[in-house]
C-alpha cells in the first residue's frame, strides 16, 4: 500500500514539475492594442495631412523661388543679428539682476525683484510697443549742457526691438543664474572668502563656472526660443524674416507659400542652434561625468 502511495505521488510530483516547465508552454508576446489603435490614427492623420496640403491651392514652385530671395535672406540676417544682440544684453543683465538679488543690500534686492516683477508680469508685445512709442512721454532725450536728441530718431524699430527683447529676456535669466548660482555649494563661497578673495572676484573664478552645467541648458532654450520671438518685432517694423516675407506676400497674394518659406528658415535656424547647444551643454558637463 505504501509502494503504490509513494509512486502515485512520484507520479503527481513529476507531474506537476512538467506542467511548471516552461518549455511546454507557447510564449505568446502581450499585444498592446491601444498603441497600434494610437499609431494608426496617427499615421492616417499625417496622411490625411500631407495629402490636403499637396491637394490644396498651393503653388510650391513659389517656395522655392522665394526660399533665397534677397528680402529673405535679408530678414535671416537681421533675425540672427538681432537674437545675437538681444540674447548677449539679456545674460548680461540677467547675471547683474541675480546678483543684485543675492545681495545683502536690500535696496539692490529689492531693486532686482522689482525688476523681474514688471518685465515678466507684462506681455512682451506690449513692452516693444511702449519703447517704440517712448518719444510720447520722452519727446527729448537730454543731459543738461551735454547733448540733447529728439528721442523719435533714437527709438528706431532697431533700437526698440533691442531694448524691448533684451530686458524681457534679462528678466528671464536672472532666474536662470540664480537657480545656477543656489545649486554650487556653499563650501565654495566659504573656501573663496577664508583665502580673502572678494565677492565678484568669487563670482567670476569659481561659482560661475560651476554654476555654468546648470546655467547653459536653460538658457540655450531661450536663445532657441529668442530666434522665434523677434517675429514680434515686426509689430514695430523691424525687418526680420517674418516682417520681410509679409512685404512679399502682401504684393504677391502667395500668403501660404511665403509662410513655408518663413518656416523653413527658422527650421534650419533652430536645428544648427540645437546641435551647437548640446555640444556646448556636453564641453561644460565633462567634469560631472568623470566624476559619475
Amino acid at each position: 500500500m505504501n509502494t503504490s502511495q509513494n509512486v502515485n505521488e512520484t507520479g503527481s510530483k513529476a507531474a506537476a514539475d512538467r506542467s511548471y516547465d516552461l518549455k511546454n508552454y507557447e510564449m505568446v508576446p502581450k499585444r498592446y492594442y491601444g498603441r497600434i489603435t494610437a499609431t494608426v490614427v496617427i499615421v492616417l492623420l499625417l496622411a490625411a495631412l500631407v495629402h490636403a496640403f499637396s491637394q490644396g491651392k498651393i503653388e510650391w514652385s513659389f517656395v522655392g523661388q522665394f526660399f533665397t530671395a534677397r528680402a529673405i535672406l535679408d530678414g535671416v540676417i537681421n533675425t540672427l543679428v538681432m537674437s545675437i544682440l538681444a540674447m548677449a544684453l539679456g545674460i548680461l543683465f540677467g547675471v547683474v539682476a541675480a546678483i543684485m538679488y543675492m545681495s545683502p543690500n536690500p535696496v539692490l534686492h529689492y531693486i532686482s525683484v522689482g525688476y523681474a516683477w514688471v518685465f515678466r508680469g507684462t506681455p512682451l508685445i506690449l513692452q516693444l510697443l511702449l519703447w517704440f512709442n517712448l518719444a510720447l512721454v520722452f519727446p527729448v532725450i537730454s543731459i543738461p549742457g551735454v547733448f540733447s536728441v529728439e528721442t523719435v530718431n533714437v527709438m528706431t524699430p532697431f533700437v526698440a526691438a533691442l531694448l524691448g527683447l533684451s530686458i524681457n529676456q534679462g528678466a528671464y535669466t536672472s532666474e536662470v543664474v540664480r537657480a545656477g548660482l543656489l545649486s554650487v555649494d556653499t563650501g565654495q563661497y566659504e573656501a573663496a572668502k577664508s583665502i580673502g578673495m572678494p565677492r565678484l572676484q568669487a563670482l567670476h573664478r569659481i561659482i560661475l563656472p560651476q554654476a555654468m552645467r546648470v546655467i547653459l541648458p536653460p538658457v540655450g532654450n531661450e536663445f532657441i526660443s529668442m530666434i522665434k520671438t523677434t517675429s514680434l518685432a515686426s509689430m514695430i517694423q523691424y525687418s526680420e524674416l517674418l516682417y520681410n516675407t509679409q512685404n512679399i506676400y502682401y504684393a504677391n497674394a502667395r500668403v501660404m507659400e511665403l509662410l513655408f518659406v518663413a518656416g523653413i528658415w527658422y527650421l534650419i535656424i533652430v536645428t544648427v542652434l540645437s546641435f551647437g547647444q548640446s555640444r556646448l551643454e556636453g564641453y561644460f558637463s565633462r567634469g560631472q561625468r568623470r566624476r559619475n
